[in-house]
Order: C-alpha cells, then structure tokens, then sequence
C-alpha cells in the first residue's frame, strides 16, 4: 500500500493530553475523540462533577481548576503529570466573553477576559513547554481562539482583543519553541452550538445564518475534529496556524456583492469584466 492510499494514522495511541475545559461542550467532544483516537486524557474543567463525567466516560484522569487562578492553574497542571504521566499534549478550550461597549468598559472587565482567555492559555503552555523541553520530548499545544480574533468584536473588544492575542501568540510560540519539536496552533471557531448559546427563534436563526455560506451552525465535534487533527500525525509540518472552523464566513464577510451584479458578456472583445 503507497503512502497515498494507506489509511490515516492519528499518532495517539498511548499520547497524554491535557484538555482545559474539557468537561461539556467544545472540550467534551475534543476529551471523546482524542479517546477514541487512542490519547490518554486528562479532563479539567471547574465543577468537578463535569471533570469526572467526562473522565470517566472516557477512561481518563479528572482534574479541577480555576484557570483564572495562576497557582492553582501550575499546580494542575503538576498534578496532571502525577495522575496522568507526562504529557504530550494540550487543548485549551476554556474562554467567556463580556459584552459592552468600549466607552463603558471598565479596566476590571478588560482584564478579566485577557485573564480568562488569553493569560491562562501563555501560563499553561509554558509550563508543558517546559516539560516537554526537559524531557526533550516533542509535543502538540492547541489553543481554541475565535473568529473575533481576527475581525472585529464590536460589543465584546475586551474578548476579541485576547483572542487576536492568541492568534498572535501561536506565533511566537512557534518561533521559539519548533526547535524543540513542539507544534502550537489555534482554532477559530464561527457560530457555533454549544451549552452556552441562548435559544433563538427559527426565524432569527434562519436570518443569522443568512451570513455564514454554509446556512448552519457548527457543532462541537467540528471543533473537536480540528483539535485531533493539530495533536495528530496529521499535521507533523503544521504550526504557528489559526484554522476558522467557522462555515465560510471570514471567507466572503457578511454582505454578498454578487447578489445584485448586472449580467455582463465577457465571451469576446469588447466584453466588460469588472463592475466599479
């Protein structure tokens, strides 16, 4: 069998993987695939009823953590490689949003998100960096971004703002740590259906999804599927990345200007190829 027709091979079998957040939603799917994928898991999360559902089911380590905590994150993180061995992987799913306006944001409310969503995700890699530089072991590190993070995020700034961080972030972590055989990448999810999302009606969903050329909402396992595939053998050559799992959107924006172009004849001379 060539290389071009053999199966793929994820690379996981027996690979410990830490996933913060993996206790519901994004990080429930993503602790269900890496298992089934043959990963052993470490499911943190900050109920530790959501972390032992999940680790149970899945075979795996429950590990509880307040990420906001810097103490009790690097001491998680330690435990994990306790329980767990030491790691060769990490997702980090765990993120939340304010919103108000930038005129009546407060410095309190900015920090807690950059605190929430980008400050853990730069303490928990270094330390599995760490480790992984020690044992002079190669390794995976996956961070979930947004959309938000690479356009715009009027009503939420605080957010979008440590989410481009995180964008930026995969980068330099690249530059620094691919000597070391460690990949990072970034997963930048759309609209997505998860635990969090509040009910709309079917007609406000039908409007809302007017924009994303795919007419739907992800699901969690679109986003899981992506993290296996930046912790697997099949992105050995791919780092510093941020993959939109977002149906088209960031790919045409939220207005189509084709949809009232005159139809031109472009078939011989003379034929008009662009409209100004």
């Amino acid at each position: 069998m060539t290389a071009a027709t053999a199966s793929p091979s994820f690379g996981l079998d027996g690979k410990r993987i830490l996933v913060l957040g993996g206790g519901q939603g994004m990080g429930e799917s993503t602790s269900r695939l890496l298992a089934a994928a043959g990963a052993r898991v470490a499911v943190a999360d900050l109920e530790a009823e959501r972390a032992e559902r999940i680790a149970t089911a899945v075979g795996g380590v429950p590990i509880v953590v307040d990420v906001t905590d810097d103490d009790d994150l690097v001491a998680a993180i330690a435990r994990t490689e306790t329980e767990l061995g030491p790691l060769d992987g990490l997702v980090t799913i765990i993120g939340m949003a304010a919103w108000a306006r930038l005129v009546d944001m407060t410095a309190e409310v900015w920090d807690l998100d950059h605190r929430r969503n980008l400050r853990y995700f730069f303490l928990a890699a270094r330390e599995v960096a760490r480790s992984l530089i020690e044992r002079d072991a190669p390794g995976s590190i996956v961070c979930v971004a947004s959309i938000d993070g690479i356009r715009s995020a009027a009503g939420h700034a605080s957010y979008g703002a440590a989410k481009a961080g995180l964008v930026n972030l995969v980068k330099t972590m690249t530059a620094e740590w691919s000597g070391h055989g460690i990949r990072v990448n970034a997963i930048a999810p759309g609209a997505m259906i998860t635990p969090r999302i509040p009910e709309r009606s079917a007609e406000e969903e039908r409007e809302m999804m007017t924009t994303v050329p795919m007419h739907r909402r992800g699901t969690t396992d679109d986003i899981g599927k992506a993290a296996l595939f930046f912790l697997s053998d099949l992105s050995t050559y791919v780092s510093g990345q941020t993959l939109a799992v977002d149906g088209g959107f960031t790919a045409v924006g939220p207005i189509d200007y084709t949809a009232n172009l005159p139809l031109v004849d472009v078939s011989g001379p003379g034929g008009t190829i662009g409209v100004e």
